[in-house]
Protein backbone atom coordinates (compact mmCIF):
# COMPACT_ATOMS: atom_id res chain seq x y z
CA UNK A 1 0.00 0.00 0.00
CA UNK A 2 0.77 3.86 -0.20
CA UNK A 3 0.72 6.00 2.55
CA UNK A 4 0.84 9.59 3.29
CA UNK A 5 2.67 10.25 6.35
CA UNK A 6 2.46 13.72 8.30
CA UNK A 7 4.82 13.05 11.22
CA UNK A 8 6.15 15.21 13.89
CA UNK A 9 9.51 16.59 13.76
CA UNK A 10 11.37 18.62 16.62
CA UNK A 11 15.46 19.06 16.95
CA UNK A 12 14.58 19.12 20.71
CA UNK A 13 12.67 20.21 24.23
CA UNK A 14 13.32 23.94 23.50
CA UNK A 15 13.70 24.24 19.62
CA UNK A 16 10.33 24.65 17.25
CA UNK A 17 8.45 21.44 16.38
CA UNK A 18 6.33 20.86 12.89
CA UNK A 19 4.40 18.45 10.86
CA UNK A 20 6.34 17.05 7.92
CA UNK A 21 4.78 15.15 4.99
CA UNK A 22 6.80 11.59 4.24
CA UNK A 23 5.24 9.66 0.97
CA UNK A 24 6.03 5.64 1.73
CA UNK A 25 5.30 3.39 -0.75
CA UNK A 26 4.65 -0.70 -0.95
CA UNK A 27 3.99 -1.00 2.96
CA UNK A 28 3.34 -4.14 3.65
CA UNK A 29 -0.40 -4.72 5.36
CA UNK A 30 1.58 -7.36 7.19
CA UNK A 31 4.26 -5.41 8.77
CA UNK A 32 3.75 -3.39 12.43
CA UNK A 33 3.43 -0.43 12.83
CA UNK A 34 6.91 0.23 13.89
CA UNK A 35 8.87 -1.64 11.00
CA UNK A 36 6.96 0.92 8.44
CA UNK A 37 8.64 4.03 10.38
CA UNK A 38 11.61 1.43 10.33
CA UNK A 39 11.38 1.61 6.43
CA UNK A 40 10.56 5.23 6.37
CA UNK A 41 13.71 5.75 8.24
CA UNK A 42 16.18 3.47 5.73
CA UNK A 43 14.51 5.71 3.31
CA UNK A 44 15.58 8.82 4.59
CA UNK A 45 19.26 7.77 5.15
CA UNK A 46 19.29 6.63 1.69
CA UNK A 47 17.70 10.37 1.06
CA UNK A 48 20.61 11.60 3.05
CA UNK A 49 18.18 13.02 5.85
CA UNK A 50 17.53 12.44 9.34
CA UNK A 51 15.75 9.59 10.32
CA UNK A 52 12.74 9.77 13.09
CA UNK A 53 13.64 9.28 16.15
CA UNK A 54 10.99 7.04 18.15
CA UNK A 55 11.49 5.39 21.07
CA UNK A 56 10.90 1.35 21.11
CA UNK A 57 12.25 -1.64 22.98
CA UNK A 58 10.70 -5.24 23.31
CA UNK A 59 8.38 -4.82 20.04
CA UNK A 60 6.46 -7.36 21.79
CA UNK A 61 4.13 -5.48 24.14
CA UNK A 62 5.13 -5.50 27.57
CA UNK A 63 7.85 -2.48 28.24
CA UNK A 64 5.54 -0.14 26.91
CA UNK A 65 8.28 2.23 25.40
CA UNK A 66 6.60 2.59 22.14
CA UNK A 67 4.44 5.40 22.70
CA UNK A 68 3.46 7.33 19.66
CA UNK A 69 0.15 9.27 18.89
CA UNK A 70 -1.30 7.84 15.68
CA UNK A 71 -4.18 10.25 13.73
CA UNK A 72 -4.99 11.36 17.52
CA UNK A 73 -5.48 8.02 19.37
CA UNK A 74 -2.94 6.58 21.42
CA UNK A 75 -1.44 3.57 20.07
CA UNK A 76 -3.67 4.48 16.72
CA UNK A 77 -6.61 2.49 16.12
CA UNK A 78 -6.70 -0.70 17.89
CA UNK A 79 -6.83 -1.44 21.91
CA UNK A 80 -2.86 -2.36 21.59
CA UNK A 81 0.41 -1.09 21.95
CA UNK A 82 2.19 0.73 18.75
CA UNK A 83 4.37 -2.04 18.21
CA UNK A 84 1.37 -4.86 18.27
CA UNK A 85 -0.56 -2.18 15.61
CA UNK A 86 -0.27 -4.04 12.34
CA UNK A 87 -0.92 -1.81 8.83
CA UNK A 88 -3.89 -4.25 7.79
CA UNK A 89 -5.48 -1.70 10.31
CA UNK A 90 -4.90 1.08 7.79
CA UNK A 91 -5.91 1.59 4.00
CA UNK A 92 -4.21 1.64 0.63
CA UNK A 93 -4.04 5.86 0.30
CA UNK A 94 -4.03 6.56 3.84
CA UNK A 95 -2.81 9.67 5.29
CA UNK A 96 -1.82 9.00 9.10
CA UNK A 97 -0.83 11.50 11.22
CA UNK A 98 2.10 10.81 13.87
CA UNK A 99 2.57 12.55 17.41
CA UNK A 100 4.53 12.74 20.57
CA UNK A 101 2.53 12.19 23.29
CA UNK A 102 1.48 15.80 24.61
CA UNK A 103 1.54 16.06 28.19
CA UNK A 104 3.65 18.72 30.58
CA UNK A 105 4.65 16.23 32.43
CA UNK A 106 6.50 14.22 29.40
CA UNK A 107 8.38 16.84 27.74
CA UNK A 108 9.71 16.31 23.91
CA UNK A 109 13.46 15.26 23.92
CA UNK A 110 13.55 14.95 19.81
CA UNK A 111 10.91 13.89 17.29
CA UNK A 112 8.00 11.10 18.57
CA UNK A 113 10.66 10.62 21.70
CA UNK A 114 9.06 12.33 25.28
CA UNK A 115 11.09 11.67 28.44
CA UNK A 116 8.46 9.69 30.46
CA UNK A 117 10.64 9.64 33.84
CA UNK A 118 8.11 11.36 35.85
CA UNK A 119 6.63 7.89 36.14
CA UNK A 120 9.73 6.72 37.44
CA UNK A 121 9.81 9.13 40.32
CA UNK A 122 6.38 8.13 41.19
CA UNK A 123 7.75 4.64 41.67
CA UNK A 124 10.26 6.05 43.38
CA UNK A 125 7.75 7.48 45.96
CA UNK A 126 6.17 4.67 46.88
CA UNK A 127 5.60 1.71 43.97
CA UNK A 128 7.55 -1.06 46.05
CA UNK A 129 7.44 -3.41 48.90
CA UNK A 130 9.93 -2.41 51.08
CA UNK A 131 10.56 -5.81 53.21
CA UNK A 132 13.89 -7.55 53.60
CA UNK A 133 12.87 -10.96 53.08
CA UNK A 134 16.23 -12.38 52.57
CA UNK A 135 15.88 -15.58 50.41
CA UNK A 136 12.64 -16.06 48.17
CA UNK A 137 9.91 -17.40 50.38
CA UNK A 138 7.55 -20.41 49.56
CA UNK A 139 4.82 -19.71 47.25
CA UNK A 140 2.36 -20.59 50.16
CA UNK A 141 4.18 -18.50 53.01
CA UNK A 142 1.53 -15.89 52.88
CA UNK A 143 -1.60 -16.88 52.34
CA UNK A 144 -3.43 -14.46 49.47
CA UNK A 145 -7.61 -14.80 48.89
CA UNK A 146 -7.95 -15.76 45.33
CA UNK A 147 -10.13 -13.03 44.53
CA UNK A 148 -7.41 -10.34 45.64
CA UNK A 149 -4.37 -12.35 43.98
CA UNK A 150 -6.90 -11.90 40.82
CA UNK A 151 -6.74 -8.59 41.24
CA UNK A 152 -3.58 -7.72 41.73
CA UNK A 153 -2.34 -9.98 39.07
CA UNK A 154 -4.89 -7.98 36.84
CA UNK A 155 -3.80 -4.58 37.46
CA UNK A 156 -0.28 -5.25 38.04
CA UNK A 157 -0.60 -5.95 33.76
CA UNK A 158 0.29 -2.09 33.64
CA UNK A 159 3.19 -1.17 31.76
CA UNK A 160 3.77 2.35 32.48
CA UNK A 161 3.37 3.03 28.85
CA UNK A 162 1.83 6.76 29.05
CA UNK A 163 -0.97 6.30 26.95
CA UNK A 164 -3.74 7.02 29.89
CA UNK A 165 -2.31 10.33 30.09
CA UNK A 166 -1.92 11.28 26.20
CA UNK A 167 -5.59 9.98 25.74
CA UNK A 168 -6.89 12.47 28.85
CA UNK A 169 -7.71 16.15 28.47
CA UNK A 170 -6.11 17.09 31.99
CA UNK A 171 -2.90 15.30 31.30
CA UNK A 172 -3.85 12.78 34.47
CA UNK A 173 -1.56 9.84 35.36
CA UNK A 174 -4.53 8.25 37.78
CA UNK A 175 -4.93 5.45 36.02
CA UNK A 176 -0.89 4.79 36.34
CA UNK A 177 -0.98 5.36 39.52
CA UNK A 178 -4.69 3.53 40.69
CA UNK A 179 -3.06 0.89 38.94
CA UNK A 180 0.40 0.51 41.36
CA UNK A 181 -1.82 1.10 44.63
CA UNK A 182 -4.03 -1.33 43.63
CA UNK A 183 -1.89 -3.72 42.85
CA UNK A 184 0.06 -3.42 46.18
CA UNK A 185 -2.91 -2.40 48.72
CA UNK A 186 -4.81 -6.30 47.65
CA UNK A 187 -1.25 -7.62 48.64
CA UNK A 188 -0.53 -8.48 52.36
CA UNK A 189 2.64 -7.69 52.18
CA UNK A 190 1.56 -4.05 50.83
CA UNK A 191 -0.34 -3.41 53.91
CA UNK A 192 2.18 -1.70 56.01
CA UNK A 193 3.62 0.81 54.00
CA UNK A 194 -0.30 1.40 52.41
CA UNK A 195 -1.13 5.10 54.00
CA UNK A 196 2.57 6.32 53.21
CA UNK A 197 2.92 5.15 49.74
CA UNK A 198 -0.54 6.50 48.44
CA UNK A 199 0.28 9.73 49.97
CA UNK A 200 3.99 9.95 48.81
CA UNK A 201 3.08 8.74 45.29
CA UNK A 202 0.11 11.43 44.75
CA UNK A 203 2.62 13.68 46.26
CA UNK A 204 4.96 13.14 43.24
CA UNK A 205 2.31 12.47 41.14
CA UNK A 206 0.89 16.07 41.62
CA UNK A 207 4.58 17.86 41.73
CA UNK A 208 5.36 16.30 38.39
CA UNK A 209 2.81 18.63 37.14
CA UNK A 210 0.32 15.88 36.19
CA UNK A 211 -3.68 17.65 36.02
CA UNK A 212 -6.80 15.89 37.95
CA UNK A 213 -9.07 12.90 37.31
CA UNK A 214 -12.47 13.66 36.66
CA UNK A 215 -13.95 10.31 35.62
CA UNK A 216 -14.07 10.94 32.01
CA UNK A 217 -12.82 7.57 31.11
CA UNK A 218 -10.30 8.16 28.07
CA UNK A 219 -7.70 6.58 29.76
CA UNK A 220 -9.39 3.29 30.16
CA UNK A 221 -10.42 3.74 26.81
CA UNK A 222 -6.79 3.75 25.85
CA UNK A 223 -5.18 1.75 27.86
CA UNK A 224 -3.29 -1.23 25.78
CA UNK A 225 -3.84 -3.81 29.17
CA UNK A 226 -7.27 -2.41 29.61
CA UNK A 227 -6.40 -1.30 33.00
CA UNK A 228 -10.08 -0.64 34.42
CA UNK A 229 -11.34 2.50 35.47
CA UNK A 230 -11.98 1.47 39.09
CA UNK A 231 -8.37 1.46 39.90
CA UNK A 232 -9.30 5.12 40.39
CA UNK A 233 -11.77 4.63 43.06
CA UNK A 234 -9.63 2.69 44.91
CA UNK A 235 -7.07 4.99 44.77
CA UNK A 236 -9.52 8.30 46.13
CA UNK A 237 -10.32 5.48 48.86
CA UNK A 238 -6.95 4.70 50.34
CA UNK A 239 -6.38 8.92 50.24
CA UNK A 240 -8.76 9.47 52.26
CA UNK A 241 -8.11 6.40 54.54
CA UNK A 242 -4.69 7.37 54.90
CA UNK A 243 -5.83 11.16 55.90
CA UNK A 244 -7.93 9.93 58.21
CA UNK A 245 -5.19 8.00 60.09
CA UNK A 246 -3.10 10.97 59.86
CA UNK A 247 -0.46 10.33 57.09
Amino acid sequence: MKLNLKIWRQENATAPGGIHTYELDDVSEDMSFLEMLDVLNEQLNAEGEEPIAFDSDCREGICGQCSLMIDGEAHGPEVTTTCQLHMRSFRDGDSITIEPWRADAFPIVKDLVVDRSAFDRIIQQGGYISVNTGAAPDAHATPVPKDKANRAFDVATCIGCGACVAACPNGSASLFLGAKITHLGELPQGQAERDTRVVNMIGQHDAEGFGGCTNIGECTAACPKEIPLDVISRLNWDLHAALRHGK
